[in-house]
């Protein structure tokens, strides 16, 4: 399966381009605290995805999904405190987005399931 036909992959790079823009306005303190980590969940999220599309059996791909619903997890956690802390103003697009997301991983992940 080709990662890159997959709206899921498409939704959580365009995710991952949104969180770049956002956390860029982040504190400068943070660059090596909030911002990577952000950052990191974020990017592992459709990075994930294509390794699992690309490993060939859909257990695999099951497998590496599961570990994109964890990053994708870990970011929603990590915007939640940004907005806490005061770093973001009242954005739900971005975490509109993630749910969204969260949904066609869990999609396919129960298509995969009962292939």
């Amino acid at each position: 399966m080709d990662h890159k036909e997959l709206k899921v992959w498409k939704n959580a790079i365009d995710s991952v381009t949104e969180i770049y823009k956002i956390s860029s306005a982040f504190p400068k303190t943070e660059i090596y605290g909030l911002t990577e980590q952000l950052r990191r969940a974020a990017v592992s999220v459709p990075s994930n995805i294509a390794e699992g599309a690309a490993r060939g059996s859909d257990k695999e791909f099951i497998h590496f999904l599961y570990i994109s619903l964890g990053s994708l997890a870990e970011a929603e956690t990590q915007i939640i405190i940004a907005k806490r802390l005061g770093y973001l103003g009242d954005n739900k697009e971005i975490l509109n987005s993630l749910q969204t997301i969260r949904k066609m991983l869990t999609g396919l992940i129960k298509y995969l399931k009962n292939k």
